[in-house]
């Protein structure tokens, strides 16, 4: 199981470099999506057609891919405005509520008890989000609709884990992928035309950026977290996926300037506590 965890450490690194270029406003966050996929679908296509990945033993199977690529898209979306219409923090912290539901969906629909370990490793991480994002962000969230947006955001991001993660099970990590982003772009694209957004004239340092979204942040991450998720348990993958908040906080340091506090270094370490303890597994005693 090494190759799939070293994957996802590597995914979730590529997809932390996301929240960086979003914070530098240049441009909007549903135009971005779009490109991001876009440019993803661009690239992963023409191989997937040379490789002949894209022959589907069941066309049915189409249906379930569809639903995921809208699912990805959906979330994005969905995350981009509620932090248009409120911040970042409150939209992340929201947004990283989906190991809960992934937990819970996995025991109500598919009939899997996940392990005590994942329970306690989820509240542990969820305390230091909470200590990493700040008590104020908790005490000031308000019911209004960029806070019903971030808990829908949650929502359809564990619903996407879970849907690819029984679709993994049948299909080959790029087939599903190229799918899925082919039904996300188009999805995506009819979300911007109705938002009324500019498809160009964008400066040169914005194209640089959707190019690097859509490369880095989108095909490389999600072929790696896609095949995590193809070898490990969904409910891990989703809970370790909290530590992309920790990753951006690092390259926000590092590109964009950003201070790190030590409250949230201090989160930082609840939260790699909390992701660990569902690697944990009691070893059965060896039989003398």
């Amino acid at each position: 199981m090494t190759r799939p965890r070293i994957a996802l450490f590597l995914g979730i690194l590529c997809i932390s470099i996301f929240p960086v270029i979003v914070r530098m406003n240049l441009t909007s966050g549903l135009i971005s999506a779009f490109y991001r996929m876009a440019i993803a679908t661009a690239i992963l296509l023409p191989f997937a057609l040379y490789k002949n990945k894209l022959k589907l033993e069941n066309v049915k199977m189409l249906l379930p891919i569809m639903v995921c690529g809208v699912l990805f898209a959906s979330d994005i979306a969905v995350w981009n405005i509620s932090i248009q219409n409120s911040s970042a923090t409150q939209a992340t912290l929201l947004t990283n509520l989906s190991p809960i539901w992934v937990g819970i969906f996995s025991f109500v629909f598919l009939s899997y008890r996940p392990r005590k370990s994942f329970w306690i490793g989820t509240l542990i991480a969820l305390i230091g989000m909470t200590v990493f994002v700040g008590i104020d962000v908790i005490l000031e969230l308000k019911l209004d609709v960029a806070f019903f947006l971030g808990i829908l955001s949650g929502l359809l991001y564990a619903l996407y884990i879970l849907v690819s993660k029984r679709l993994l099970e049948q299909l080959e990590v790029i087939t599903f992928i190229t799918y899925s982003m082919i039904f996300s772009t188009v999805f995506l694209f009819i979300i911007n035309v109705v938002f009324g957004e500019q498809f160009f004239g964008f400066s040169d340092k914005a194209w640089v950026s959707l190019v690097i979204q859509g490369v880095v942040c989108q095909l490389i991450a999600w072929l790696l977290i896609s095949y995590a998720t193809q070898n490990m348990r969904a409910t891990r993958v989703s809970l370790s996926l909290l530590s992309q908040a920790i990753f951006a906080t690092i390259l926000a340091a590092v590109f964009v300037n950003e201070k790190i506090t030590v409250v949230q270094m201090v989160g930082s370490i609840i939260i790699l506590a909390g992701i660990a303890t569902t690697f944990y597994e009691k070893r059965k005693p060896a039989i003398q």
